[in-house]
This record gives C-alpha cells, structure tokens and sequence, in this order.
C-alpha cells in the first residue's frame, strides 16, 4: 500500500506517519482541552514540519469540524452568538471561496511561509494581550471585513484564528461565551474550507484513516487537558504554549524560505 494512504504497510506494521498524526492529535487535542481552542492551529503547525500544507489540511479537517460541531453545542449562548456573528461567518466564506485555488495555484508552496508568520503573530497577540475594542454600531460592517480576511488566510493555509478571534474578543465576547462562540465560527469556517479541498481533489478516501486517526486522538487529548486545567494554572500553561507557537512558527518560516532561496 502506498504511503499516501497512511494505514497498514505489506508487512503489517503501522505506517509511521499514523504514529505522528496521532501524536500530534494528541497534543493538539490536549491544548484545546485546556485553553478552549488550538486544535486546527496546533495540528497544522506540527504536521507542516513533515508534509505540505495542503496535505496537512485535508488531514485536519475532519476532526476539527466534529471536535467544533462538539463545541458550538456545549453552552447556552448559540442564539447569541448567531446574531453577532453572522457576518463574520458569511464574510469567512466568501473568502474562502474567493481564495479557493490558493491549494493548487503555482503560490501553493508559499503556504508553509505563510502559515509560520501566522503563528507568530497569533502568539505574539495573545502573549501581549493587545486589547481591541469595536463598537456595537460596527460590528457588522467589520465583522464582514474580519470574515473576509480570516477566509483568504484560511484557504491558504487552514488557519482561522487571524483576524476573527482578536475580532470576537474586541466585541466583548469572554469565558464561556467566547468559547462557544469560538466552536460556532470555526465549524462554519472548517466546512467552507472542506467545499475547497473537496473541489480542488485534496479531500480523498485516502485521507480516512488518518483523520479517523486524528479524530480519536483529538477527543483523548481534550479529556486530558480538561482535566488538567482543573489542576493547573490556565494562564501558565497558555503563556508557554504560546511561546512555543512562536518558535514553531519562526521555524516553518525559516526553513521554507531556505528551501526557497536554497
């Protein structure tokens, strides 16, 4: 069987690139159990180490629209939140549809380089807990322009945290509402995504295992984590997964640009 299709080899041992999704899985699942978001920025970091953004992706998608489809429902705030948000929501897909060949277009290798300063500038945002207001009078209006923004950068490279998160944070939005709110936006972002890589020819039956693969280990990591933030100081735990962030991401943008200019 080839390697593409990440499962059983001819001599019945497990693919090794299964053992580093499901490790990955693991730690992506854990950071959402703890600070309540990360899976899909988390997993797309570590796997862009050893394969191609658009590979990543198609891996990611799956386990990240059920673990949101999970998240959306666990709170009572959706009525809310849909109210709010709705243009984000519809602005994000217009950008991913607007970006939908950003996968397969002749930029495509520029998706690692991309995807590392993106990192860092989340990181960045979040050690230094910039504050950002927008008033209720412009939610709207700017929450469609965040949208658009977040789905570009989305198509290109499956993360949805930049612009929208600061965004929902800057209308007011804390704790558990923020939480859920996080889980209505990113199940919205992640299928507009899945349409791309599914019309682009990204999002195959080989994909399967692995993001069966994924799925469990993601839903193990988040058991975990929630049960280590009732132990554990968020705020410590959230400064040094951040600092990590960074780190990861000066590195895929360093060694892509080598390989660039190399």
């Amino acid at each position: 069987m080839c390697r593409g299709a990440a499962s059983v080899n001819v001599r019945g041992m497990i693919d090794p690139l299964l053992i580093l999704i499901a490790a990955v899985f693991l730690i992506a699942g854990f950071v959402k159990g703890v600070v309540g978001l990360g899976l899909p920025t988390v997993s797309m970091g570590l796997l862009a180490v050893s394969m191609a953004p658009s590979r990543a992706i198609a891996i990611v998608i799956v386990p990240a629209i059920v673990t949101n489809i999970w998240q959306t429902f666990a709170g009572p705030y959706l009525r809310d939140i849909l109210r709010r948000l709705w243009p984000l929501m519809i602005g994000t897909v217009i950008g991913c549809w607007l970006n939908a060949g950003a996968l397969t277009g002749p930029h495509a290798r520029y998706g690692t380089i991309v995807l590392g300063v993106l990192l860092v500038i989340y990181a960045v945002i979040g050690l230094n807990k910039f504050k950002f207001h927008v008033a209720p009078a412009n939610e709207r209006w700017v929450g469609g322009v965040v949208g658009v923004v977040t789905g570009v950068i989305s198509a290109s490279t499956g993360v949805q945290v930049i612009p929208s998160m600061p965004f929902m944070q800057a209308i007011g939005m804390e704790k558990d509402e923020l939480v859920q709110a996080l889980g209505v936006f990113f199940t919205t972002a992640t299928l507009a995504l899945a349409f791309n890589l599914t019309v682009g020819g990204l999002l195959t039956p080989a994909n399967a295992v692995p993001g069966a693969v994924g799925m469990a280990m993601a839903f193990a990591g988040m058991f975990v984590g929630q049960s280590v933030r009732a132990r554990m100081p968020a705020e410590a735990f959230r400064r040094w997964f951040l600092i990590a962030m960074i780190l990861l991401g000066l590195y895929l943008a360093g060694s892509a640009l080598l390989k660039e200019f190399a």
